[in-house]
This record gives C-alpha cells, sequence and structure tokens, in this order.
C-alpha cells in the first residue's frame, strides 16, 4: 500500500515554470496602467509575488532568484570569453583547469575569506548557465611519451591556426618578434670506472648526486635569445656562486622535480621573458602548454602586453619544436665533451649541482656564436614555422587521421563520465 508521503506527492501540483521575458512583458503591463498585478501575474502566468516585487522595485528587474552566485556575472562572461579564446588559440580547458581559473577569480575579490576552490555544484550550475556558448567534448586520443608518428591532422590544424595568427597580426616577415620556447633536461650522476676484478671489491664509489636539472631556454625565429631559466630539483646548490658563474643574466628557480611547473612559468613569463623581449609588438610565444600549464595572471598580462599564445598540439613537440630540432642536440654534445663524459649517451653527466650552471655558461655560449644562430634558424624552418611552410616536415613523422600508430599506448575514455574528466570546453556548436 503506498503511504502518506507517497500520495502526497502524486497529488501534488508542479510548479509551472515561468520565463524571465514573460516577467518583463508582465511588468511593461503593470507599469503602463493597463493591467492591476493580479491580471498580469495571471495573464502572462508568472508568480504574483514575484512580480509584485519588482513591481514595487525590492527586486531589481532581470535578477536571478536564489542565492547569490559565486561569481558575479560580469566576470562569468570575461571567464568564458576567456575560455572560447584559449580554445581557438591551442589551449582548449579541462574541467578542472576552468574551475582553478574560476577559484583565482573568487578568491582576488574575496581575499580575507578562506577557500580552497570552487566544488562541483558551481561547475554544474556555471555548465547549465552557459550552455548556448560552451559545450565539453572529449580531449582527442592521448599518446603516453612520443611515438615515431603524429596526427597529420594535427600538424595541419596547428600550421593553419600559426598561418592566421601570423597573417591576422601581420607577423610574415617579422622574426625578430617571433619565439619558441623549449625545455631540456640534464641528468647528474656518478662517471662509471673500469677496475679489476680483485681492486673492484674493496671499492666504495664517492657520493654522487642524482639530481636532475632543467633549463628552459626560448629563441626568436631571428637566432636571438631570452636568457635562458635554470630549474634544479628540490632546492638550489649552497651558497650563491652559482648564479655569478651562470650564464649572463640567467634566471634560476627549483621544482621537486627539476622541470618547470605551473608557477615557474608565470615567474618566468612574468619577470624574465616581458624583460628581455624585444619592445616590438606584437610577440608570438611558441610552446608546449601541455607540459607548462598557463596561469590566469599570465595569461592576462599576455593580452595586455599584446603577446600572443599559442599551444602546440599534444606529443608533437619533437617535430613542431625548433629548439628540439637542432639547438639542444648540439648542447647537450657541447655539455657532454667539457664534462668529459664523450658523446653521453645515457644523458647522465657526471657533473655537481655546484658546478653546473659555470659548466652550462661555457656550453651556452654555442647558442651566440655564428654556428648557434643558424642552427636555431634552421630549426624554425625544419618545423615549417618560419619561414611559413605547411611541406617542410617529413611525411614519414606523420599518420593519416584513420590510422593507429603502432607505439600509441591507451587513449583516454570517451565515456560520458570519462568526458567530465578529460574533456575540453570549446565553443558550442556542431562538432567537426
Amino acid at each position: 500500500m503506498p503511504s502518506r508521503n507517497h500520495l502526497d506527492k502524486v497529488g501534488r501540483k508542479k510548479k509551472k515554470k515561468w520565463t524571465e521575458e514573460a516577467m518583463e512583458r508582465a511588468l511593461i503591463e503593470v507599469k503602463s496602467g493597463r493591467c492591476t498585478v493580479r491580471q498580469a501575474a495571471k495573464e502572462f502566468a508568472v508568480p504574483k509575488s514575484s512580480l509584485g516585487d519588482r513591481v514595487s522595485g525590492r527586486v531589481t528587474p532581470g535578477s536571478r532568484s536564489g542565492p547569490a552566485q559565486l561569481i558575479t556575472s560580469a566576470d562569468e562572461e570575461l571567464l568564458v570569453e576567456f575560455s572560447l579564446h584559449m580554445s581557438k588559440h591551442g589551449f582548449p580547458l579541462t574541467k578542472q583547469q576552468l574551475v582553478s581559473f574560476a577559484s583565482s577569480i573568487y578568491k582576488r575579490q574575496h581575499r580575507r575569506v578562506a577557500f580552497s576552490k570552487l566544488g562541483q555544484t558551481w561547475w554544474l550550475n556555471f555548465r547549465k548557465r552557459q550552455e548556448k556558448n560552451i559545450t565539453i567534448q572529449p580531449a582527442d586520443n592521448a599518446v603516453r611519451g612520443r611515438t615515431t608518428c603524429v596526427r597529420k591532422e594535427a600538424v595541419d590544424q596547428f600550421l593553419h591556426l600559426l598561418s592566421t595568427v601570423m597573417d591576422a597580426r601581420g607577423l610574415r616577415d617579422k622574426p625578430h618578434q617571433i619565439f619558441n620556447c623549449n625545455e631540456t633536461g640534464f641528468q647528474l650522476g656518478r662517471k662509471r670506472v673500469i677496475l679489476p676484478k680483485s681492486a673492484s671489491l674493496g671499492y666504495k664509489p664517492t657520493p654522487g648526486s642524482r639530481d636532475h636539472i632543467s633549463v628552459l631556454a626560448c629563441f626568436s625565429a631571428a637566432g636571438e635569445e631570452i636568457p635562458p631559466f635554470i630549474i634544479y630539483s628540490k632546492a638550489y646548490p649552497g651558497g650563491v656562486c652559482y648564479k655569478t658563474q651562470g650564464p649572463p643574466n640567467a634566471l634560476y628557480g627549483w621544482s621537486d622535480s627539476g622541470y618547470v611547473n605551473s608557477d615557474l612559468f608565470k615567474k618566468w613569463f612574468l619577470k624574465h621573458f616581458l624583460l628581455h623581449a624585444p619592445k616590438g609588438r606584437p610577440l608570438l610565444l611558441i610552446f608546449d602548454g601541455h607540459r607548462s600549464p598557463l596561469n590566469l595572471e599570465v595569461v592576462e598580462t599576455a593580452r595586455s602586453e599584446d603577446v600572443v599564445l599559442l599551444c602546440l598540439p599534444p606529443h608533437c613537440s619533437h617535430i613542431l619544436q625548433p629548439l628540439d630540432a637542432g639547438l639542444f642536440v648540439l648542447l647537450k654534445q657541447r655539455f657532454a665533451a667539457l664534462v668529459g663524459d664523450g658523446c653521453a649517451t645515457d644523458t647522465h653527466f657526471a657533473v655537481s649541482k655546484k658546478e653546473f650552471s659555470g659548466m652550462f655558461k661555457e656550453t651556452y655560449q654555442v647558442a651566440k656564436e655564428e654556428e648557434g644562430v643558424r642552427i636555431v634558424k634552421e630549426g624554425y624552418r625544419k618545423c615549417g614555422i618560419y619561414p611559413l611552410n605547411h611541406f617542410a616536415i617529413n611525411e614519414g613523422h606523420l599518420m593519416a587521421s584513420h590510422s593507429i600508430c603502432p607505439a600509441a599506448g591507451p587513449s583516454l575514455s570517451t565515456s560520458a563520465q570519462g568526458v567530465h574528466n578529460v574533456g575540453e570546453l570549446t565553443a558550442a556548436g556542431p562538432s567537426s
């Protein structure tokens, strides 16, 4: 037998939904004197109390009912504009990134409030409010690590986007204003020695480091450099001599992994790149944004400084990064020769943290020499970035969109739940 509560729910009438447009029309009729509040509410099917609140001025026409939004409507519109701008420039945002950016906006407006980040309820309400402007789609199938072949479609889309940006900003003949930044790593370790079997029994290797150090380098298509950013793992080396021994005007930082992260990229862009970059505008900065997650402050500053941020497609850096195409190979060879590790094929270098900056300074000089400048320019040419050339890339590195690369790893989920977790925000409309 059904319970009393169940019968009450069945017999209860559902509230009629009303639209803001109907409320506005009812309000016009009342203010013109053609209808009373009761008559207008009945004619346009809107709540009499809500209409009365708007007539008396207790509620502003057009305002939403319920609790106040955590982010104002104006800021939310800017957030949508920002997400669409990022999508058009190769940075489609994931749910986590957009919530993080929204949380940053909230924190700036409520500095004294203890707060971590906006939650799932805000996200669901945001999607509902903005369903006409944005949609969420599964991200492209990802490959774990670099593969020997890259989707031709992804490369073609990037070069088309690059062509559009160059034409729109008048950069076709301005190599001094086109930059690429990229990161390369140096694994520090001990030298291996060969000893007689008997001697090896009592041999104790001296303590050595297993640290990782990476260098964020940035060069223009004309071969001009932004001083390097040297990133140590876990902590800076002891003392301050590493700064005086390193390359002129170099920037230093550290992270747990020894690789660039969002905070370090923000530090590099705001305090280093803009300081040493040419004064001419606009500037174009091409980089792997998937490895260096963008900070909201970086994007806002880039827009105000007229710097166009252009993201490379995932897992394509080995064929689209100009510095990967030549300069980094030369730097590793010179560094290995200087350290005395021969060809250093295992990428481990017998040098300490304290010694690294001084030895890298000598290695880095090659980038400023005629040979280094030539190699940087050649890297841009090989990647088809400058001069812009859609046919410069070796077809052997590309695969057709319908092909399956034998080296590919597991693809990301495209289930409904996976879409929420790994999807990317794009402009609303039919998917291509």
